[in-house]
């Protein structure tokens, strides 16, 4: 499927960005317009059942995946930069990774996991019955959000296809990567809603830098948008120029 691509700025470096469930391509204005400052084109897309991608018949994170590379690689002329993903995006950035070998990939609160037993039944039953909030109940939600991220988020969810739910029917794909393909960098939440303890030692244990921004919920690049470019844009200054060497051989055994 071909996916609605946002396409902004002529740096020479490419950033791919791939949102989380519910929202779309406009959550990312602010990230967008720093990595412009930095140099680079940003392609942020609308992941099938969101914003102005088409629907699809049935979701899962391999589908959404396949449907981000085939969209992006004619856009493409070498492999991207970085590859940067939050929540739902963070496992089908991973996914993506795989395909176009990234410089580097972040992934921002990401669903490489989720709750067992009765927790995680009620994680899925609030998300498949529980009506779209409304921007009163945003702003109570999430009041560290600016006035601009909550009415995005209302447009948003009044894009979203609820049917993307079913695309988490089977949680077993919703682990870390098991190789990277690149530095790969993790941003936390302070209340994470989906990594434990564990699964950040798994993924410490596997290469993976792992960081927390304190004082942010989920949506870590809204609650505290300073803290959470910082911690990007000192980590990516931070790679060695052989990094760039290692993606491109690993983009050549693909």
């Amino acid at each position: 499927m071909r996916l609605a691509v946002h396409e902004s700025g002529d740096g020479a470096k490419t950033a791919v960005l791939i949102h989380g469930i519910m929202s779309d391509s406009r959550a990312w204005h602010r990230v967008t317009a720093e990595l412009h400052a930095h140099g680079y084109r940003v392609l942020a897309v609308d992941l099938a059942g969101h914003g102005l991608s088409p629907r699809a018949r049935r979701y899962s994170p391999a589908a959404w995946a396949d449907d981000v590379a085939e969209t992006l690689e004619p856009m493409l002329d070498r492999a991207p930069d970085v590859v940067m993903g939050h929540s739902l995006g963070g496992l089908v950035a991973s996914l993506v990774a795989d395909r176009l070998a990234p410089r580097a990939a972040i992934y921002i609160d990401p669903a490489f996991s989720f709750p067992t037993g009765l927790k995680g039944w009620a994680f899925k039953a609030f998300f498949a019955v529980a009506p779209r909030p409304r921007r009163s109940a945003l702003v109570r939600m999430n009041p560290r959000w600016s006035a601009v991220d909550v009415d995005i988020e209302v447009a948003t969810l009044r894009d979203w296809d609820k049917r993307t739910i079913f695309g988490f029917l089977d949680t077993r794909p919703l682990v870390p990567p098991a190789r990277l393909v690149a530095p790969s960098l993790v941003v936390l939440a302070e209340k994470s809603l989906l990594i434990t303890e564990r699964v950040a030692a798994q993924m410490r244990g596997r290469g993976m830098t792992v960081e927390t921004v304190k004082g942010t919920g989920h949506t870590v690049f809204r609650d505290d948008h300073a803290g959470f470019m910082d911690t990007v844009v000192g980590w990516l200054h931070g790679l060695g120029p052989t990094t760039k060497a290692v993606s491109d051989r690993a983009l050549a055994a693909a």
